[in-house]
C-alpha cells in the first residue's frame, strides 16, 4: 500500500461524488474569509476602535449568550425545513452583517452587530454537520468529518496569511478590508451552496409518523448520553477553543509584548499543523476509543497553556517560538477533536433529531464563548492576567477526565471501538 492510500483509501475516495466536492468547496470559502479575521476579534475592538478590554471581552461573552439562546431554535428549524434553507439564511445574512462589523465606531453599533453575528453564526454549525452526515454513509462518517476539518483549517490558514500581510494597528482601514472580504466570501459561499438543494431538504418520511413527529427537544434531552458529551466537551472547550479565541491574541500582544503581526503567523503553523497532519491522525485514531481519544485532546490542550506561561520569562523571540511549538501542540488535538466528537453525535442522534443533536453539540461553542471571556476578564481586570494560561490549562485536563468518565455510558460501537 503507497503513501497516498494510506492517508486516503480508496474506499474513501470512492464516496467524493460530486455533492461532496461541492460541500468542502464551501467548506474552504467560508473559511478562507473567517480566517482573515478570526484571531483580532478582541484585538479589533480594543486596540483599534479603542473599546475597552472588558468591553470587548464582555461583548464576546453576550455574542455568545445570544448564540446560545438561539441555538435550540436553529436545530428545531434545520429537523424542521431542512439543513438547507437555514444554511443559506445563515451565509447570506452573515455577508451582510459583516459589512456592518467592518464599520463599527459606537459601543452601540458594536454590541448590536456583534450580537447578530453570532445569532446567525449559530445558523451555520447544526446544518452543516447535518448535511455532511446525509452525505457520506455511516462507516466513513469520521473520515469525512477530519478531512472536512482539514480543508476548514487550509482556509483559515491562507486567510491568516493575508491578513498578516494586510493589517495594521496604525491604519484602522486594514481591519475593515478584512471584514469586507470576509463578507464576499460568505456571499460566494451562499452562492454555490445552493447547488446542494436537493440534498439539504427536511425528512419527510418523519413528518408523516404522528408518533415520531412528537419527539422534539424532551428527547434529545432524555439522552443521557448527550447530556454527558455536552458537558464533558463544554469543559473542555472552555480549556481550549474559548479561552483561545476570549484572550489568547491579547496576552500575547499585551503580556508577552509581541506583534500582532506574529498572532497570523502563530495561527498560520496551527492551520498548517492540522493540514498536514489531519489524515495521518485520522489513520491513528480509527478504531480506538472516542472518549480516551477526546481525553488525549485535553492532556495535549493543558501542555499549550503551559508553555504560554512560560512564555513570560523568556525573550522576546523565544517566546515566539515556543508559541509556534505550541500551536503546533494545539493544533494535533484539534485533528482528533473534530472529527471524534463530531462522529458521536452523529453516531446516537436518530435521524430525524440530528439537527437538535448538532444543535446541542454546537451548543458548547456558545456556552464556552460566554464563560470563557468571564473568566478571562476577571483575570485580566484584576491584574492576574499572568495567572490566566495555568488555571485554563487545569480545566482542560478536567475536560480530560469527564470524557474517560462517559466512557462507561457508550457502546463500544458508539465509542469507536473496533470489534
Amino acid at each position: 500500500m503507497n503513501f497516498f492510500e494510506t492517508l486516503l483509501p480508496t474506499s474513501f475516495r470512492k464516496v467524493l461524488t460530486t455533492p461532496m466536492r461541492v460541500f468542502y468547496l464551501c467548506t474552504f470559502l467560508n473559511a478562507l474569509g473567517s480566517g482573515l479575521t478570526l484571531s483580532f476579534y478582541v484585538v479589533y475592538l480594543h486596540n483599534v476602535r479603542h473599546f475597552s478590554t472588558e468591553f470587548a471581552t464582555l461583548l464576546l461573552a453576550a455574542s455568545a449568550v445570544a448564540s446560545l439562546a438561539t441555538s435550540p431554535l436553529w436545530g428545531t428549524l434545520v429537523d424542521r425545513f431542512g439543513p438547507f434553507r437555514i444554511a443559506i439564511i445563515s451565509y447570506g445574512s452573515m455577508g451582510f452583517t459583516l459589512i456592518a462589523w467592518a464599520f463599527v465606531t459606537t459601543r452601540l453599533s458594536a454590541a448590536i452587530v456583534a450580537i447578530t453575528l453570532s445569532i446567525l453564526g449559530g445558523a451555520g454549525w447544526g446544518p452543516n454537520s447535518t448535511l455532511l452526515a446525509r452525505l457520506v454513509t455511516e462507516e466513513h462518517r469520521q473520515r469525512a468529518f477530519g478531512f472536512n476539518f482539514m480543508l476548514l483549517n487550509l482556509g483559515i490558514g491562507f486567510g491568516s496569511l493575508v491578513s498578516a500581510s494586510i493589517v495594521n494597528l496604525s491604519h484602522p482601514r486594514t481591519f475593515s478590508a478584512l471584514y469586507l472580504l470576509n463578507a464576499v466570501s460568505m456571499f460566494a459561499t451562499g452562492a454555490i451552496y445552493v447547488t446542494l438543494r436537493r440534498y439539504g431538504g427536511p425528512v419527510r418520511i418523519v413528518h408523516d409518523d404522528p408518533v415520531r413527529n412528537s419527539d422534539g427537544w424532551r428527547t434529545v434531552l432524555a439522552d443521557r448520553r448527550l447530556v454527558q458529551y455536552v458537558l464533558a466537551a463544554l469543559v473542555l472547550m472552555i480549556g481550549g477553543y474559548g479561552s483561545q479565541e476570549a484572550g489568547y491574541s491579547l496576552f500575547v500582544v499585551n503580556n508577552l509584548h509581541l506583534s500582532v503581526h506574529d498572532i497570523g503567523v502563530i495561527f498560520f503553523f496551527n492551520t498548517s499543523t492540522i493540514v498536514l497532519a489531519q489524515l495521518w491522525t485520522l489513520n491513528r485514531i480509527d478504531g480506538h476509543s472516542r472518549t480516551r481519544v477526546l481525553a488525549v485532546v485535553g492532556a495535549l490542550w493543558c501542555v499549550f497553556w503551559i508553555a504560554l506561561a512560560s512564555a513570560l520569562a523568556m525573550p522576546p523571540a523565544i517566546a515566539f517560538v515556543t508559541l509556534s511549538v505550541s500551536m503546533v501542540i494545539f493544533a494535533f488535538a484539534e485533528t482528533m477533536l473534530q472529527p471524534v466528537g463530531s462522529a458521536l453525535v452523529n453516531e446516537i442522534a436518530p435521524e430525524h433529531l440530528r439537527g437538535r443533536y448538532n444543535a446541542a453539540s454546537g451548543a458548547t461553542w456558545a456556552v464556552s464563548g460566554t464563560v470563557a471571556p468571564l473568566i478571562t476578564a476577571l483575570y485580566f481586570g484584576n491584574g492576574l492576567g499572568n495567572w490566566w494560561p495555568m488555571s485554563i490549562g487545569l480545566t482542560a485536563l478536567l475536560g480530560s477526565a469527564l470524557m474517560l468518565n462517559l466512557r462507561r455510558s457508550l457502546t463500544p460501537a458508539e465509542d469507536g471501538r473496533a470489534a
